[in-house]
């Protein structure tokens, strides 16, 4: 095939690849991108799954979740979006939640797409317009992004943060960064403007990386660039996670509060506005080895080789984090409210909607006939080191593929019985 011809079937997928189906609370949209075959073109085909909540007259900005390098990282970015516990950060905000996957091989460099100078970066913006348009909502193609990379995507964030400062919001850097190889020489070292480190960043690297053989590179580069940040005034914590390596763990519980907050901090009132610029009054800093953060203003080290962190409530869950590896919650679940069951030819059909608990996530359903539990979904939960999801969740912190619906069959009940369903969070919490 010539070249023309490879660039000609590259635009028809551009613009014939958006597909349509609807969520739970929201809508999703998908556009596929082929490899252009041009040098400066998108080197790795991709698909970018978003999720847009029910409701939203606007939408003031995009949480963009992206995963890390080779086959099984991409694959697990396919179910990004759908995943209801970002997705509730997401709705909380009038956000949308975009879900990357790229289609690398195992021969293939990551760099060729978690450089976004290689293709990427241009695609996300014309993917952003292509899904605007799709969605009936113009200010997507605008809208400002958080930024949550894990290993590759953390390199991708970290020069993409150089390019679009002035629309990222935040960042949440899980084990990547490209910062030590560019620093290295190993690929092109971008220009660091001003506004760059006026973005809140959280580089949380898993304390098995230290010494790890492969991995220490997270470890290292993630605190080098934690130094140097700080040192120009940047607004970074070094947030290691006391038991994980290059795995996510429970990091969300820690991450989706530091996007709470400084979406808090720096939405507009009026969508298509400059972001606002963060107020650091209420900021709190942290010793590098210390887990115990004070308030700035009284802070008697030096600033700038501290951890900053917005604000106190945010800094006691960094806090419990940095110790223990999560972070705790004392409030149940959200009620379920929409229950409804149909006769099938299998028994009684039983189908819900549910909310993600906002600090947990949701671990598990239990159904109720007449008051008596029949049955849960899932059925049982895996043994794990970490919390667990009803979805399941990746390496790479996004719910596994097949991940139950809502719905049980009750093979012994009635059309007479009455149905509840009442859900778990992941610290075992119970809905009402």
């Amino acid at each position: 095939m010539t070249t023309p011809t490879r660039i000609l079937c590259a635009l028809i997928a551009l613009i014939f690849s958006t597909t349509l189906a609807q969520g739970i609370e929201g809508t999703y949209y998908s556009v596929n991108y082929e490899p252009t075959g041009r040098d400066g073109g998108l080197q790795i085909g991709v698909t970018h799954t978003l999720w847009v909540p029910a409701g939203a007259k606007q939408i003031r900005g995009i949480i963009i979740h992206q995963h890390g390098c080779g086959v099984g990282a991409c694959k697990s970015g396919e179910t990004a979006a759908y995943d209801i516990h970002w997705q509730a950060l997401a709705a909380k905000w009038d956000c949308a939640l975009l879900g990357p996957s790229y289609r690398q091989a195992a021969e293939q460099s990551c760099r060729l797409w978690c450089d976004p100078r290689n293709g990427s970066g241009d695609v996300l913006i014309h993917s952003l317009k292509k899904l605007a348009t799709e969605s009936d909502h113009p200010e997507i193609a605008s809208a400002p992004w958080c930024l949550w990379g894990h290993s590759g995507g953390g390199f991708w964030a970290s020069l993409l943060q150089m390019r679009y400062p002035e629309r990222i919001v935040s960042i949440w850097f899980q084990s990547g960064t490209a910062y030590g190889y560019w620093k290295k020489g190993e690929i092109e070292a971008p220009v660091i403007p001003d506004a760059a480190m006026q973005i809140p960043m959280m580089a949380n690297p898993g304390l098995k990386e230290k010494d790890h053989e492969r991995f220490h590179v997270a470890w290292d580069y993630s605190l080098a660039m934690f130094k140097d940040y700080r040192s120009r005034g940047g607004l970074i914590a070094f947030t290691p996670d006391p038991v994980t390596g290059h795995d996510t763990g429970d990091s969300r519980y820690l991450a989706i509060p530091f996007f709470d907050t400084t979406l808090a901090m720096r939405l507009p009132e009026v969508v298509g506005q400059p972001l606002e610029a963060i107020d650091q009054d209420d900021a709190y800093l942290a010793a590098l080895e210390s887990t115990q953060p004070v308030a700035a203003a009284k802070y008697d080290g030096d600033p700038l080789e501290a951890s900053w962190l917005p604000n106190q409530g945010y800094a006691k869950k960094w806090a419990e984090f940095v110790k223990t590896g999560a972070v705790s919650d004392v409030t149940a679940p959200p009620a379920i409210t929409t229950v409804a069951a149909k006769l099938t030819d299998q028994g009684m059909l039983v189908t819900w909607k549910a909310d993600a608990d906002f600090e947990s996530g949701i671990q598990q359903f239990a159904i109720l006939r007449n008051g008596e539990e029949v049955g849960r979904i899932p059925k049982t939960l895996p043994q794990r080191a970490y919390r667990n999801l009803y979805q399941g969740k990746t390496y790479g912190d996004t719910p596994v593929a097949g991940f139950p619906k809502l719905e049980f069959v009750d093979t012994g009940g009635k059309a007479s019985d009455q149905y509840d369903v009442v859900s778990f969070n992941s610290v075992g919490l119970k809905s009402k």
